[in-house]
């Protein structure tokens, strides 16, 4: 099997503290480009990983900083039969290589509708980067490209690039809840983490199905978790908001599968803990990841790196390239 420490999306994941801190320099830079319309709202588009990081933004922008937050359907923006009322709007269009191609044309549509564009992405070169060379502002997440067809540092950055507009937009936060990250993160990378060794491994290996459940900004990282699962791992996996679940997909788990609750602290909040009620209901075995340090919602990227290093042991043990699976490209292009 393949040491993991020899594979690119390990050395990304590494990477991931020395990123943070960059970005943190440069955040002051952020506030012209942090576009939200008059009225406090903007819109969302992003695909795949990009499109969970829209999630995350959902869930901290409206919680901590009162910016109200909509979401694109690409779509219905290309089949609208009238123009849509988008002057003065912000659209804010996530992207990690800012290439693709439908996430691009639906912001060019809406910004000729009147919006004003802003694109996170983590492409430093213009000339390979049309969505930032549209959008009237850009957010470069790093100067670092992610090779690797599953996102990790990109998504990772995203989220940070989230949580630093909430406190530009609102002073929400703490200086010490950034700096305090990154030393969590430093420390957890640098503590050897084995997923082998824990006592869910055995059962993660034989799950037919793999469930990732999560509430508010949780909810982003069981759907980025589960996706990184099925990129890296061939995993059937599944990611679900805890309200989500209980309203049907529980009924297809069983003894056989395996599911993973996310929560902010060690005492479940009270729909997970029906989550937990279900599963044990059913047989279905699961681990809670409950980070014993961190604040909250700053936490949730510890919870998401540790999901990646686990799907990244997972392939390995399985036999397979995490770094380029078969089928799968860096950038999809569905338009």
């Amino acid at each position: 099997m393949i040491n993991p420490v020899n594979t690119l999306t390990y050395k990304d994941i590494m990477e991931i503290p020395a990123l943070l801190e960059d970005f943190s320099r440069r955040a002051f830079k952020l506030k012209p480009c942090a576009l939200k319309s008059k009225d406090g709202t903007v819109y969302l588009v992003g695909r795949g990983s990009s499109g969970n990081a829209t999630l995350f933004a959902k869930y901290i922008w409206e919680s901590y900083s009162g910016v109200i937050t909509n979401f694109i359907h690409p779509h219905s923006i290309f089949e609208a039969r009238i123009p849509l009322r988008f002057r003065d709007q912000a659209v804010w269009a996530f992207s990690q290589s800012g290439k693709s191609k439908d996430i691009t044309a639906c912001l060019k549509k809406l910004m000729g509708w009147g919006a004003k564009g802003v694109a996170v992405t983590n492409e430093a070169d213009l000339k390979s980067n049309p969505l930032a060379r549209l959008a009237d502002t850009h957010i470069l997440l790093s100067g670092s490209k992610e090779v690797p067809v599953a996102a990790t540092k990109s998504f990772i950055l995203q989220l940070w690039a989230v949580l630093w507009t909430a406190q530009i937009w609102s002073g929400c936060f703490k200086t010490e809840d950034f700096s305090g990250t990154i030393g969590l993160i430093t420390d957890f990378l640098g503590s050897g983490f084995t997923p082998s060794k824990a006592g869910f491994w055995s059962k993660l290996r034989k799950a037919d199905m793999i469930g990732f459940v999560g509430r508010g900004p949780y909810n982003a990282v069981a759907d980025d978790s589960a996706l990184k699962f099925r990129e890296m791992a061939k995993a059937h996996a599944l990611g679900y908001s805890a309200a989500e679940f209980l309203h049907g997909p529980v009924g297809a788990y069983t003894a056989k599968d395996f599911v993973f609750l996310f929560s902010s602290a060690r005492e479940l909040p009270e729909d997970i803990e029906k989550v937990r009620l279900a599963l044990n209901d059913r047989k279905t075995p699961y681990c809670v990841i409950a980070p014993a340090k961190g604040k909250f919602p700053f936490n949730c990227l510890l919870a998401d790196i540790e999901m990646k290093l686990i799907a990244l042991h997972l392939a390995l043990a399985k036999g397979l390239n995490p770094d380029n699976p078969k089928g799968l490209n860096k950038v999809t292009q569905t338009f």
